[in-house]
């Protein structure tokens, strides 16, 4: 990734305030932008036994009333915010540690009370596994995470979006049975026909192509494609200025217990450390309920503007996606399962 001269002082000045997040370069060396359009980008993905989260071995399990509450909590906050709108933010997932429903709100004491009873699963399960379920509460809201600086083709995952003045990072390329290449981020980013630019404003990234979100009808998911560039199997290491970065290897589910996850943005750079705590996490922020999504926790948090970055498991030979992120608090993220785009649009991921 260059870093223009042209850039304003004021970009400089944020770049130098957030960069003590920054964290060391991945396994790979810098690509420069002048080999990168020799980068002939792969869709024939390694094999999932390969992968560094495979074998970080069983993780504790939730039990049975546990997951039969946290679906009822998630279904009563869906058909809240449904009736309601999104002038309250939540996040749900049941903690593997603990067995307890974790709820991340700002929603008064009321309306938390109505849909965090979990009368009636005493029916379903044994009175003794009923009586251990709890619901922890966080009270905090969730935001979408909206806001690496000025790439070029083909464009990386990790790096600056600007359009409509919203701050972004591009996720991972990915093509269609079709044929072509696209690039994903975050659904709550931009709308569709929306042309994108890197942060810099000097290089055009693509324009919206396909975009979901449950606030458009699209589902609970967010996601968005951007198309009419060439885009390459590799993410962004390193710091927010960093021109370092790794390919990509293959594309596939998270592990409830991993704790090496990493993700990549304009605003945080690469961040690892991340623990996946659940994989069947809802998230409701002001573009709507989203789930089934990914919770982690630990490491530094992604922060607004690295909505739509990578998140991933790395080793020597690179980058496991595992989703983008898209929302998150000071103690959780919330990631878009690979999984989900997969299904939804047919994509394949491209690999370097």
């Amino acid at each position: 990734m260059r870093i223009s001269k042209k850039k304003t002082a004021a970009l400089i000045a944020t770049a130098a305030a957030v960069s003590v997040l920054a964290a060391a370069a991945g396994p790979a060396s810098a690509r420069p932008s002048a080999e990168k359009a020799k980068t002939a980008p792969s869709s024939h993905p390694a094999a999932t036994a390969l992968s560094p989260d495979h074998t970080a071995g069983p993780a504790a399990r939730t039990s049975a009333a546990s997951q039969l509450a946290l679906g009822r909590v998630q279904a009563k906050v869906s058909s809240y915010v449904a009736a309601h709108g999104t002038r309250y933010t939540f996040g749900t997932y049941a903690d593997p540690t603990t067995g307890r429903i974790v709820m991340d709100t700002n929603a008064p004491s009321s309306v938390v009370a109505s849909l965090t009873s979990v009368a009636g699963v005493s029916r379903a399960t044994s009175q003794k596994a009923a009586a251990g379920v709890r619901v922890q509460l966080h009270n905090e809201a969730t935001s979408d995470t909206f806001n690496r600086r000025d790439d070029s083709p083909p464009f990386y995952g990790g790096g600056g979006l600007l359009a409509s003045n919203a701050l972004c990072s591009t996720g991972y390329g990915v093509t269609l049975p079709s044929g072509g290449q696209w690039m994903v981020t975050a659904g709550h980013c931009y709308a569709i026909g929306t042309r994108v630019n890197t942060e810099s404003n000097l290089r055009y990234v693509g324009t919206v192509t396909n975009r979901s979100l449950p606030t458009l009808g699209g589902g609970p998911i967010d996601m968005e494609l951007l198309n009419g560039q060439p885009y390459s199997g590799r993410v962004f290491t390193g710091g927010i200025t960093s021109s370092s970065s790794i390919p990509v290897v293959s594309a596939g589910s998270a592990v409830v217990g991993y704790n090496a996850y990493c993700h990549s943005g304009r605003t945080t750079g690469e961040q690892c450390g991340h623990t996946a705590i659940s994989t069947t996490a809802q998230v409701c922020t002001t573009t709507g309920c989203k789930s089934p999504v990914i919770a982690y926790t630990g490491g530094v948090i992604q922060q607004g503007g690295d909505s739509g970055g990578a998140f991933y498991a790395k080793n020597a030979s690179g980058a496991w996606i595992r989703g983008h992120v898209i929302a998150g608090n000071s103690t959780t993220g919330y990631v878009e399962p690979w999984t989900q785009v997969a299904a939804h649009y047919g994509v394949s991921i491209i690999t370097g």
